[in-house]
Formats: C-alpha cells, structure tokens, sequence
C-alpha cells in the first residue's frame, strides 16, 4: 500500500528518536532519512524503523485476517552510493609521491596526510590509507633530506 505524507514524517520522528538516544549514528540517521523521504509504500518505510522501538503502544496489535506482505528484501532497496574518499587524503598521495622528484612537495604531503586524518575521523570519508601512505613518503622525505644536509656539513 502506498504511504502518505504522514507516515513518511511518523517514520522520520522515529528516526529522529532512535538517533537522539543514540541508537543510530550520524551516517545511519542521515541514509535512513534520505531513504524515508524517497519511500513510497509501507514496506519501504517499515524496513527503516523495524529495528528501532516505535512508542508505547496501548494495546497489542490485533491479529489481521488480511495477508501480511513480505517485508522488502535489502536486494531491492535503492542503491546506497559509495563513500566519498577525502580530497585532502588524495593530495597527501600525489605530493608524497612527487617527493623524491621535486622534494619541496614532501612538506604539502605531511600537512594534507596530518589534516586528512582529522577530516577522516569526524567524517568517516574513505581515504585513511591514502593519507597514512602520504605521511610516510613526506617525512621519509624530510628525513633523507635532513640526513642528507648533516652529511655535507659534516663533510666539510
């Protein structure tokens, strides 16, 4: 059966309670409730909430004479999109790597990998490999560097 407007928003404040009570996480919440205003039956929307407690309920359900319908299977739900790699985890990479080239690109790569990490972690982006693979190439940089000024000074 298809859903009105106001079971799209009755879901949506379950939602908005589940996340209160920290039930869900902020990623979940946010797919959840794009997924809630993009329902348009009550398979759909009983698929987001079925897991989170919906109220206190007066009386059980009755039991319904009525066919049940099977819940909708994950397979057929809308497709999620992947999740975003960190731009500033992807500049830590390419400047780590032109590092051994240029050299002056080592100090870019350990400032974006250090910045990538923090976004990484309050955003839950993809990338965290990429920035770590960017810090090491940026202070092996730095170090063979160093080593290699205290070599001539010391030579001379």
């Amino acid at each position: 059966m298809r859903a009105s407007h106001s079971d799209r928003e009755r879901t949506i404040d379950v939602l908005k309670a589940g996340f209160s009570e920290g039930r869900l996480s902020q990623a979940e919440y946010e797919q959840r409730l794009t997924r809630a205003s993009q329902s348009q039956t009550y398979a759909e929307l009983n698929v987001l909430i079925a897991d989170l407690p919906q109220g206190p309920m007066a009386m059980p359900r009755p039991v319904q004479a009525q066919p049940q319908y099977p819940v909708v299977a994950r397979t057929f739900l809308p497709a999620q999109p992947p999740p975003r790699t960190n731009g500033s985890a992807i500049g830590a990479l390419v400047c780590g790597i032109l590092s051994p080239m240029y050299g002056l690109t080592a100090i870019p790569a350990v400032v974006l990998g250090h910045k990538a990490k923090a976004e990484i972690r309050r955003s839950g982006e993809e990338g965290a490999g990429l920035a770590t693979a960017g810090l090491v190439l940026g202070w092996l940089a730095i170090g063979f560097a160093l080593a290699f000024i205290l070599a001539v000074v010391a030579a001379s």
